[in-house]
């Protein structure tokens, strides 16, 4: 029983260490029938073993518009934002959803809606 209680601990605490990527700001401008997102992100980075890896544009239904793939960690730029040109939003959509992800614990349960200006 004891050996039991030690590994729960021991998983409670490796879970609590652990947190997702925050989405804190988006912008998005359109220009010439595409559009430009500037996303930033928080996340615990702690170098090549645990890093946000990228986020995601997609529909209300939840298809992809366009994905920025992060390819390095930001361990001393928290939070730390990264565009992408050229996400084409089809004709009456008017809000979009981003999502984040990190390249240990995969997409993060919390999603921010975006309503495009």
């Amino acid at each position: 029983m004891k050996t039991l209680i030690t590994l729960i601990a021991t998983l409670t605490a490796g879970a609590s260490l652990a947190s997702e990527v925050e989405i804190v700001n988006v912008r998005a401008v359109e220009s010439a029938g595409t559009w430009r997102f500037d996303v930033s992100l928080r996340h615990k980075d702690s170098g090549w073993d645990h890093y946000a890896d990228g986020w995601e544009v997609l529909a209300p239904d939840g298809a992809s518009l366009g994905m920025r793939v992060l390819l390095h960690p930001h361990v001393n730029e928290q939070p730390f934002t990264r565009s992408l040109s050229g996400v084409v939003i089809p004709e009456g959509i008017t809000e979009v959803v981003i999502r984040a992800r990190d390249n240990v614990d995969g997409w993060s349960a919390k999603t921010y809606p975006f309503t495009l200006p």
